[in-house]
């Protein structure tokens, strides 16, 4: 096996990614997040992927809607245990760091910095994030391939964020646009990944 692809939702995969790829869906959130790419890791464990890439839709109030991201690094916003005295983004007892490195830039795709986390952000909610776009997923997925020794890569699409999401057609209406540009980004990845220009140091 050489790339094992991975997707939260079957809304995000249309016919341009179809044409392309077979992705395992993981589903959505970091929990279920972590137990499909473990389990999917587990099933390969003989056989493992060289890279794993993770695509899908993310929000961004900065980023250019619509646009596609590699996303360079990942945090968790999630984790808080300030009130115990670590820094917030830190797994207490740990010898994680708050932010976590991806696949280093591949050439041809723009770079952006990724935040995940279990809630949708809207509105005034982006002012908490530094990070440059949010999604639900890639933190879970990178810790997973840790586990596993496999580097990962994340790929996301801007579905919503210039306006405050109140309704489920607020995330999807744009998700066939995505679906077509992410897949000239898998196409990006592909040749650059047998060409041997990226870096697949776990």
């Amino acid at each position: 096996m050489t790339i094992l692809y991975l997707m939260a939702a079957k809304a995000e995969f249309g016919p341009h990614l179809a044409a392309r790829i077979q992705p395992v869906m993981i589903g959505i959130g970091p929990v279920e997040a972590a137990v499909s790419t473990t389990k999917a890791l587990m099933e390969r464990r003989d056989n493992l992927p060289r890279l794993v890439v993770c695509l899908g839709s993310a929000g961004s109030n900065r980023l250019e809607q619509l646009g596609v991201y590699q996303a360079i690094s990942v945090s968790y916003r999630d984790m808080d245990a300030s009130a115990l005295g670590f820094p917030r983004g830190v797994t207490p007892l740990s010898d994680l760091p708050p932010t976590l490195d991806l696949v280093p830039h591949v050439a041809g795709l723009v770079h952006a910095t990724l935040s995940t986390g279990g809630n949708v952000v809207t509105g005034k909610a982006y002012d908490a994030v530094g990070e440059d776009m949010v999604d639900m997923e890639t933190y879970a997925v990178k810790r997973a391939c840790q586990t596993f020794g496999v580097p990962l890569l994340g790929l996301r699409g801007i579905s919503d964020g210039a306006e405050t999401v109140s309704r489920i057609e607020d995330w999807t209406q744009y998700l066939h646009i995505i679906d077509e540009r992410l897949a000239e980004a898998v196409d990006k990845v592909e040749s650059a990944y047998a060409a041997g220009e990226i870096d697949l140091t776990p």
